[in-house]
């Protein structure tokens, strides 16, 4: 017999970011901010992504983009990759991401690829604390999901590595 599951993500709703806490409000502009400086000569499609971590500080990073295309790298694995590699024992606790293109408006909140969501689940699971994730188009309404694992339900984890 065939047993149905289901699935279900809650998100939070904005309609502006003056609704978001100061803080939140903070990290969706750094990560605005770190937008306009990408690295996205081909797509012209600037992503930013800001890390609030668990001591206060905010860590942000951007796409990188690259002729040889598949040698870029996306804005949410770049700030990761930073936080793990200067704060290696420091938690992440949110992170904002926003998206912004010289060709055409971006007015709704574009979720993380599957490969920058492992990332940030690897990061959850190694800390044993929720990421929760913060979008926005260039403008429009902002999604808030408390935590990766909503968002990418089914991850491949360490335990898999070990046969558990």
């Amino acid at each position: 017999m065939v047993k149905k599951i289901e699935i279900r993500v809650e998100i939070d709703e904005y309609d502006s970011i003056g609704e978001l806490t100061d803080l939140d409000a903070r990290l969706l502009e750094a990560a605005g901010k770190a937008a306009d400086t990408a690295y996205a000569p081909y797509s012209h499609f600037n992503v930013g992504a800001a890390a609030l971590l668990d001591n206060g500080e905010i860590i942000v990073g951007n796409n990188q983009e690259n002729v040889a295309y598949p040698s870029g790298l996306c804005a949410e694995r770049v700030v990761m990759f930073s936080v793990g590699a200067h704060h290696p024992d420091v938690p992440v606790k949110a992170i904002a991401i926003t998206a912004k293109s010289e060709e055409f408006g971006i007015d709704e909140p574009l979720a993380p690829c599957g490969a920058c969501r492992q990332v940030m689940v690897e990061t959850e699971k190694k800390h044993g604390q929720n990421i929760r994730i913060i979008l926005r188009g260039q403008k429009g309404k902002i999604h808030v999901v408390n935590s990766v694992s909503d968002i990418l339900p089914f991850s491949f984890s360490s335990d898999k590595l070990k046969g558990k």
